[in-house]
């Protein structure tokens, strides 16, 4: 490797318009689509339901668009910590990274959860060896092999480097493409018009659905977290940011347009897997519908990819600037990866398991919270940057700066409100908010044994 393939950080610019494109894009679509389509199709009709993911597409992209803008003005390893600490300072930088980094953990740890999870659909007896419970769910052993080893595999993958997790993330997410584009022919072909009013429950059923629309979407945001290894022109950073969630936004269409044309909504929300069910029932096959099942997994494993690049970037930044412990920010001498902090969020999806199939739901929402609570603060960094910076280099610009930095703030404040209690998506005790107080436990005593910290005390 050249000294000009590597940053003065000692991560390497290996990664292609191409690389990042598929990034976010396979991050975006993980697991949710072959479990949710059955209750989104149910809940809001047809019609109603594509129409949700449009508006929700919409409302993404204007948060998108100012990670674009800030991506292209600041192409440094870190993202949202760059921007917020720029713009807020030190308090500000590290809640906003300290946040961030939760979601991305909790998405690593989730796939550790939902890949036994979504074998035991595959896989007839697959739930073996019961170990214990908790709060009613049985763990079970082979649930906890294969989430560990799921694990060590994508922890290994990025250990290695940037150019292996990344060809790994574009073998996988064809495989899922693949597997949309043959839900469309089979709609195409073998499916009929659905039999469900286009629109149940009006704009209370339509707007049930947007509320779940930007928790699919993310992904978008681990763009900014490599583009210090991205060998790309910083003003392509910002276009493939919007590029991505439009895609993403094509593909929830097609796949829900798609199950709708195999069964109506009541029959679709009843399976499991109810994309599957749909492929199952379009090509009259067992077989194509486990296909499908399967392409559900690699989802699984673009998302857990993904999750993992952003969140060792997050920490490696934090740590680099002196807000966590020195030895996440080092770099392999041999990989060019921020190694330590790799095996920090291998570790934590190793765990995982042992808490049983109750985590997903706990860990989904208690992580959305940490990632919601970002995009504020960083809709805050834009329009504090537009103001206090008007002459900053931006290859990427927003047009009418503040009038959509203003709709992308208001839109991020009420991401953040539907998780607090009160809102339709409120966290609940104990579980979820106990992640949420670990978390933030865990970053203070980090914080203390940083430089930063210490200097403080």
């Amino acid at each position: 490797m050249s000294e000009a393939d590597t940053t003065e950080r000692g991560l390497v610019k290996a990664l292609s318009q191409r690389d990042l494109l598929v990034l976010a894009f396979g991050a975006m679509i993980g697991w949710g689509w072959i479990v949710l389509s059955g209750q989104w199709i149910n809940e809001g009709g047809p019609v109603g339901a594509i129409s949700a993911f449009v508006i929700g597409g919409v409302l993404v992209i204007f948060v998108a668009v100012i990670y674009g803008e800030l991506a292209s003005a600041m192409p440094f390893v870190g993202g949202e910590h760059v921007y917020s600490h720029r713009a807020l300072g030190a308090l500000g930088s590290f809640v906003c990274t300290w946040a961030i980094a939760f979601g991305y953990v909790s998405v690593a740890a989730f796939e550790a959860v939902a890949l036994p999870s979504a074998l035991a659909f595959v896989i007839p007896g697959f739930n073996a060896i019961e170990l214990w419970s908790i709060a009613g769910d049985p763990v079970y052993g082979t649930w906890v092999l294969v989430g560990a080893l799921g694990a060590a595999v994508m922890t290994g993958v990025n250990y290695v480097g940037i150019r292996p997790a990344a060809q790994f993330q574009a073998i996988v997410t064809l495989v899922i493409a693949l597997a949309g584009v043959v839900l469309v022919i089979g709609a195409i072909t073998g499916g009929q018009p659905s039999p469900d009013p286009p629109v149940i429950g009006g704009l209370a059923g339509v707007f049930g659905v947007v509320l779940a629309t930007p928790f699919m979407f993310v992904g978008f945001d681990v763009i900014p977290q490599a583009a210090e290894e991205a060998d790309v022109p910083t003003r392509s950073l910002g276009t493939i940011i919007v590029a991505a969630v439009l895609m993403a936004t094509l593909f929830y269409i097609a796949v829900l347009w798609g199950s709708s044309r195999a069964l109506p909504g009541a029959q679709l929300v009843e399976s499991p897997l109810p994309a599957a069910a749909a492929m199952e029932t379009l090509y009259d096959s067992v077989t194509v519908g486990q296909l499908m099942a399967l392409a559900g997994i690699a989802g699984i494993l673009t998302s857990w990819n993904a999750f993992v690049i952003g969140g060792s970037r997050a920490i490696f930044a934090m740590a680099e600037s002196g807000m966590l412990p020195t030895f996440l920010a080092k770099t392999h001498p041999e990989y060019n990866t921020p190694h330590n902090a790799i095996l920090l969020i291998g570790v934590s999806s190793v765990l995982a398991p042992l808490f049983g199939e109750g985590m997903l739901g706990w860990i989904v929402n208690a992580g959305g919270l940490g990632i919601v609570l970002a995009w504020l603060f960083v809709c805050v960094s834009f329009l504090v940057l537009r103001r206090r910076e008007p002459g900053m280099d931006r290859p990427f610009k927003v047009p009418a700066g503040y009038a959509t930095g203003g709709v992308a703030l208001a839109l991020s404040a009420f991401f953040v409100f539907l998780y607090l209690p009160g809102g339709p998506s409120a966290l609940v005790w104990p579980y979820e908010w106990l992640m949420v107080l670990l978390w933030a436990l865990l970053g203070v005593g980090l914080f203390a044994l940083s430089p930063r910290g210490r200097d403080l005390l």
